[in-house]
């Protein structure tokens, strides 16, 4: 069973919504509305207890990757020639219709063009755990493989039989089966003629990375037509019969109580309908404007929850103080002992938004006591999972379908809005479509978790680490090892109480420890007078780190842009970091200059400098590259990501509520801060391919921390650096 990595604790959250038992039947009950005929009102009354109003949600209980091993669950050959591949990984815009497309087209000796994809549909497609950590290309791109190649022996079964000829006289190339001896071919719907293919998933030889003609290439994506002409439909462009539009009315802090409910004036508005549940109050409308006027003159009152919350200007000191203590494993004193340099450090990481492209959307449709819902999700089983549990009905009445999705970054686990759509569609016995707002996405979906970083090092004159320790407060373990060659060493994760929901994010907590690791490594090399390339390779046994750090080091210049006969630049400084995280390996120069801010105009006092990131080369290696272009994408847009937790990204909170919830108050990437991106890409037939989706993201900060330390001396160990960590370090 795959590893799921502690802090995803958006999985292990307690239920998003506990409706009223009562009101979970199948139908709704009469007596559970009453109606202003004059503006056609209906309002839900919900008795008894009322339920937390904070959103959250759990996944269902994890079964692992239970794969069925019959072929015809997994691709299915129509009489037209059609190749119809169905896999639960959805499509969040990595591309996987595409690198999955080459894996089966490979096997099937079959152009890349007749490959079709059914992706994460609960109803039509293998159980998947969910398209996260990296796990596409190491764990279903080799079941793609099998697929293709089970199918392939199929035809070949069946076109012997068809000629009535040994197997070893058939071959499949084209996307035709060959007669080796007659010259005869056949098309692959001709032989299957639309029926299931009969046949294990399991033991059909796969073709070795030496031998590949279609993985390996940059095969264009396979529905970039749809996507630049607007074809493509996302699920906020989905439109159902008779469809109305919902939205839920927020409390005003989290943990809050509703103790008031006013709906009179709502009540006023033509074909209006308000829903309330315990806390959950919404409203559906016939149309989006029509829609915030009802919901703005529902009039609530809320109760705050009586234990206070902290700021985000008292988090750090919170995390660290609500955190069990752990004993330091033996040998770190002793390491201590033996080192002629000393140093003990804390960084910290503050929360940050996904901020995804597309907002949490869904579209929930009711029929004769099943339901069905469109959502972007990266866990359709685990929304059906969250809709069983809230609704109290059966599985095999309830269907998630993922269309392709604009972006999710590890934010769209858990299914707020399919049950919020879900809730209004019941009660307005039509289907409803609700679209969170971005003040919704920045206020009620979870953050990159926060977290405090303790190190205590020693290390000898020349230039060997004799001890580490390491300490993890909050964000998580991920990445929390050493890949160092260090004998006295230790990694704690420490769990605490987090102020504020939190959950997985590109990378995880990887971002956080390499941050910390690497920016600590520079500090121990100035300690020792030592180049920050020199030092990492002195203390690096691992040969894929080291041939990273060789192959970015050589592709920046690294060397001449160090080099002692050139004096640096005033405020200009380059830097390093490596790391690995998910079998992939990386290393990432860069070069920076500290510029004054943008003019702001004579009436406005003078803006302090800023840090200008002026080129990022990128090495990665994720083993054997199954489309070199496609790869490269992903690592641009991990370094790009990346800016904003550098520099810019932060939630400011207090008493419960966002402070910065509105993209003019959160700052993210602009094009103007884009720097010159060099990738290089490290290929390694030899080795199985791995995911690349999340490991770039994390040499970023370190590098550029890094790199303003050697422009101005000065050392930021928090996240973000600027323009607040630069300032104040100033």
């Amino acid at each position: 069973m795959p590893e799921i990595e502690l802090e995803r604790y958006e999985l292990f959250e307690a239920p998003t919504y506990r409706f009223e038992p009562e009101r979970n039947g199948f139908e709704l009950e009469r007596r559970d509305f009453f109606r202003f005929l004059g503006g056609g009102l209906v309002l839900l009354l919900a008795l008894g207890d009322t339920a937390s109003a904070q959103e959250s949600g759990r996944g269902p209980a994890i079964r692992g990757d239970a794969r069925p091993p019959e072929l015809a669950a997994w691709l299915h050959i129509g009489e037209d020639g059609t190749i119809t591949v169905y896999t639960g990984k959805v499509e969040v815009g990595q591309n996987i219709r595409t690198s999955l497309a080459q894996a089966v087209a490979e096997e099937l000796r079959a152009p890349i063009g007749s490959v079709q994809f059914v992706l994460a549909d609960t109803d039509l497609t293998p159980y998947d755990m969910g398209t996260f950590g990296s796990r596409t290309t190491p764990l279903m791109a080799p079941q793609m493989k099998k697929v293709g190649a089970a199918a392939r022996e199929a035809l070949i079964d069946l076109a012997a039989e068809k000629w009535k000829v040994d197997r070893t006289s058939v071959g499949v190339a084209g996307g035709k089966v060959n007669n080796i001896a007659s010259g005869e071919s056949v098309g692959f719907g001709e032989l299957t003629r639309g029926q299931k293919l009969m046949k294990s998933v399991d033991g059909a030889a796969v073709t070795p990375p030496a031998e590949w003609k279609q993985e390996g290439t940059s095969a264009p994506k396979v529905n970039a037509r749809a996507m630049v002409t607007g074809a493509h439909r996302f699920t906020s462009d989905l439109v159902r019969p008779n469809m109305q539009h919902g939205r839920v009315l927020r409390p005003t802090a989290f943990k809050a109580k509703l103790t008031s409910f006013d709906a009179r004036e709502a009540g006023q508005m033509q074909d209006v309908l308000v829903v309330r549940d315990g806390d959950f109050v919404g409203a559906v409308a016939p149309d989006e404007m029509t829609l915030s006027k009802a919901v703005s003159a529902i009039k609530t009152e809320w109760t705050a929850d009586p234990d206070p919350q902290p700021s985000n200007r008292e988090l750090f000191d919170h995390l660290k103080k609500n955190a069990p203590q752990l004993p330091v494993q033996h040998g770190i004193e002793q390491g201590l002992q033996a080192a002629d340099h000393k140093l003990d450090a804390t960084y910290t990481v503050e929360y940050i938004a996904h901020v995804p492209l597309e907002p949490r959307a869904a579209v929930a449709e009711w029929n004769e006591g099943k339901l069905t819902v469109w959502t972007g999700t990266q866990r359709p089983w685990g929304v059906k999972s969250d809709l069983v549990e809230a609704f109290k009905i059966p599985e095999d009445r309830v269907r998630v379908i993922v269309p392709d999705t604009g972006s999710a970054y590890g934010g769209k686990h858990t299914g707020e809005a399919a049950i919020e759509a879900a809730r209004l569609a019941k009660a307005a016995n039509r289907p409803v479509k609700l679209i969170w707002t971005r003040e919704e996405e920045f206020t009620w979906a979870y953050f990159r978790p926060a977290g405090v970083i303790d190190i205590r090092s020693g290390v000898s004159q020349d230039g060997l680490i004799t001890a580490w320790q390491l300490d993890n407060y909050n964000s998580g373990p991920s990445a929390i090892e050493t890949p160092y060659d260090i004998a006295n060493h230790s990694a704690q994760f420490h769990p605490t109480d987090s102020p504020l929901r939190q959950g997985s994010y590109r990378g995880l907590a990887a971002t956080a420890n390499h941050f910390a690791r690497e920016s600590h490594m520079d500090d121990l090399a100035a300690a020792v007078g030592m180049d920050p390339f020199e030092f990492r390779m002195r203390n690096l046994k691992d040969a894929r780190l080291r041939g990273v750090l060789e192959a970015a080091t050589t592709a920046f210049g690294w060397m001449k842009a160090r080099s002692e006969g050139a004096p640096p630049e005033p405020n200009h400084g380059v830097g390093l970091a490596c790391g690995v995280e998910k079998g992939g390996y990386v290393a990432t120069c860069v070069e920076i200059s500290i510029v004054p801010a943008d003019f702001l105009g004579a009436e406005v006092a003078p803006a302090p400098p800023r840090v200008r990131i002026d080129r990022v080369v990128t090495a990665f290696e994720c083993g054997a590259v199954v489309n070199p272009e496609h790869l490269r994408n992903q690592i641009d847009g991990s370094v790009v990501m990346a800016i904003g937790g550098a520099l810019f990204e932060a939630v400011e909170f207090a008493s419960g509520r966002i402070l910065n919830s509105r993209l003019a108050s959160y700052r993210v990437p602009r094009f103007s801060d884009l720097p010159a991106i060099e990738t290089v890409l490290v290929n390694r037939k030899d080795l199985p391919s791995a995911g690349a989706g999340e490991t770039p993201i994390v040499g970023l900060a370190p590098a550029i921390g890094n790199a303003i330390f050697q422009a101005t001396g000065t050392r930021i160990r928090s996240l973000p650096m600027a323009p607040k960590g630069f300032v104040k370090s100033l």
